[in-house]
């Protein structure tokens, strides 16, 4: 690790004031750091800034800087957050982890994380080890030619499905973007990862309330059973009457390089008896537009079996 100055502005206007790079939970700039994938000169501790609090009085409010463990547990917090956040990580680092950092963190492309080997998010330019190398655990939806990178947070995922937005502060005020906007697919300029604007700061996540989002889960495929990243992930929430689905909110992760909403699935839903047949049809959609790589094409098969698990893990009791 490189040297840095770090300091710990008292205000959140002193932190905007500041030129550097936020510090909430440290639990992924500071392995970054270490790898001298990240080389700030000037980190800003933001943990004394009053960005706290859970509200879930009309749809759910997290202020950016509570830990991931405290959201998961609290009450009223739809059960595809929960669950997603539990599944996220360890116990140990979900306690340190902070909401906003989960949502900003970096891709985990072994070659983004490697100094020694081209990556074009790193190093813009220099070109895309993983397409021609080991690429088994990245993206087959929203790549590019210049990354295939996967987007790492599962919590996104369950919050994307759900309509999230995040507030972003600046010296000129608040802007409110929706999560599913927020975050940039590669194209021509993988290293722009976001709408995170200089000058900016998240300081608020937003879901609107979904009475139905109770009905919500989150099913997530890995090597081993914890701490590990997925392969494939679905947050799922439905709104059943009469063993008929009314309405559907659906998103993948493991599988792309952002969140991906998967709104062909909510409409081939939307009307269809609570069957696994009306699953199968529906997940039969999942994977459109997908372009495998040498070594994750088990990921089109595997993202339709995700999605009807989640659909039969959630209808359980409809179904009997």
């Amino acid at each position: 690790m490189r040297p840095f100055e770090l300091t710990a502005p008292p205000t959140i206007e002193d932190a905007l004031a500041e030129p550097g790079t936020f510090l909430a939970g440290g639990t992924t700039l500071v392995d970054l750091m270490k790898l001298d994938v990240l080389t700030p000169q000037h980190v800003l501790d933001i943990n004394d800034l009053p960005l706290r609090g859970i509200d879930t009085t009309d749809g759910l409010r997290f202020g950016v800087l509570e830990r991931m463990s405290d959201i998961a547990e609290h009450p009223g917090v739809y059960p595809a957050i929960s669950r997603a956040l539990l599944l996220s990580a360890s116990q140990q680092l979900r306690n340190m982890a902070s909401i906003g950092g989960n949502l900003m963190q970096r891709t985990r492309c072994t070659y983004f994380r490697d100094v020694a080997m081209p990556c074009n998010r790193r190093n813009p330019g220099s070109g895309c080890s993983a397409l021609s190398g080991a690429n088994r655990m990245h993206a087959i939806l929203g790549t590019s030619d210049a990354c295939v990178a996967t987007h790492a947070s599962d919590v996104a995922v369950a919050l994307v499905a759900l309509d999230a937005e995040v507030v972003l502060t600046s010296a000129d005020g608040n802007r409110v973007v929706p999560l599913a906007g927020f975050y940039r697919q590669p194209g021509e300029t993988p290293e722009v990862e976001h709408d995170l604007r200089p000058g900016e700061l998240i300081t608020e996540v937003r879901v609107p309330r979904l009475d139905w989002a109770a009905n919500s889960t989150y099913v997530k495929v890995r090597d081993r059973q914890s701490y590990e990243f997925a392969l494939t992930s679905a947050a799922v929430a439905l709104d059943v009457r009469d063993s008929r689905i009314v309405d559907a909110r659906v998103a993948a992760g493991g599988v792309a390089t952002v969140p991906w909403r998967l709104t062909a699935v909510e409409e081939a839903l939307r009307g269809k008896p609570v069957t696994e047949q009306s699953f199968e049809e529906a997940a039969s959609v999942a994977a459109d537009g997908a372009k495998p790589l040498a070594h994750n094409a088990f990921k089109v098969s595997l993202l339709k079996r995700t999605v009807v698990r989640a659909l039969l893990e959630l209808t359980e009791g409809s179904r009997r």
